[in-house]
C-alpha cells in the first residue's frame, strides 16, 4: 500500500476553532497566574512574570495551531526559534515549574484537546496548592534578601562574614555586581540570610554600615 505524504502538509483550522483554542488557553492561563500569586512564597514577586504566564499559554496555543500537522512549518519554526536567546536567569525552581505548566496547557489548548487542558489545569493546580500549603505549614525560618553596596578599595577582606555569622543562622552569597561608574569600583553583594532574631535586623544593618567602605545596606523581608 502506497503512503500518501500529501496529508502531512495539510493545514485546516477554522476561525471559530482558533478563537476557541485561544480562549481556553487564556482562561487556563489566568487560572495558573492566580494560582502562582496565591502560592508564591519567594522574595522577588514579579507582576510581569504573572502576565508572562498568561501570554505564554496563548502564544504556545497559537504556535501549535500554526504548525498543525505540517512538517514544513514545524522545521521552519525550529529554525526560527533557534536564533532567539533568552538571557534572563530564573532564580526560583517554582518559576520554572510554572513556565512548563503554562507551556503544557498551551500545547493542549492549541491541539484542541479541551478536556485534557481543563482537567490538567485543575488537577495540577490542586497538587501545587496542596504542596504549597504543606510546605508553608512547616516551622521553618524565613529567608531575607540582604544587599550591601560598598567601595572595594577600602573594604576589608571577608568584611561581612563575622557579622553575618553572629546574626544569622545561615547565609549564602547569591550575586555580586558592579554599580555606578566602573572606575569607582563600587560593588553590590546580595545574600540570602536567615536571622537568629528577626527583631534584630536593625542591629545587623547598623553593624554592616560601620564596616569601612560600606555605603548602603538593605534588608528585604518576605511577609507572605
Amino acid at each position: 500500500m502506497q503512503q500518501d505524504f500529501s496529508d502531512i502538509f495539510v493545514f485546516s483550522i477554522t476561525i471559530q476553532d482558533a478563537l476557541s483554542n485561544l480562549m481556553v488557553a487564556l482562561l487556563c492561563g489566568v487560572f495558573i497566574a492566580v494560582l502562582y500569586r496565591v502560592t508564591y512564597r519567594g522574595l522577588s514577586y514579579s507582576a510581569n512574570f504573572v502576565n508572562a504566564i498568561i501570554m505564554l499559554s496563548m502564544i504556545t496555543a497559537l504556535v501549535i495551531m500554526v504548525i498543525g500537522n505540517n512538517l514544513a512549518r514545524a522545521f521552519g519554526l525550529v529554525g526560527a526559534m533557534s536564533i532567539i536567546r533568552f538571557r534572563t536567569a530564573v532564580k526560583d525552581t517554582q518559576d520554572i515549574m510554572f513556565i512548563f505548566f503554562a507551556l503544557g496547557i498551551g500545547l493542549a489548548a492549541g491541539a484542541g484537546t479541551y478536556a485534557i487542558c481543563v482537567v490538567g489545569t485543575l488537577f495540577i493546580s490542586a497538587a501545587v496548592f496542596i504542596t504549597s500549603k504543606i510546605n508553608h505549614a512547616k516551622p521553618t525560618n524565613k529567608e531575607f534578601l540582604l544587599q550591601i553596596q560598598a567601595h572595594t578599595e577600602t573594604l576589608p577582606t571577608n568584611a561581612f562574614d563575622a557579622i553575618l555569622e553572629n546574626h544569622c543562622s545561615t547565609f549564602k552569597l547569591i550575586n555580586v555586581k558592579s554599580v555606578g561608574a566602573t572606575d569607582n569600583q563600587h560593588i553590590e553583594n546580595s545574600f540570602y540570610i536567615q536571622l537568629n532574631d528577626r527583631k534584630a535586623s536593625d542591629l545587623l544593618v547598623r553593624e554592616l554600615k560601620n564596616v569601612a567602605g560600606v555605603q548602603r545596606v538593605n534588608v528585604f523581608m518576605d511577609e507572605n
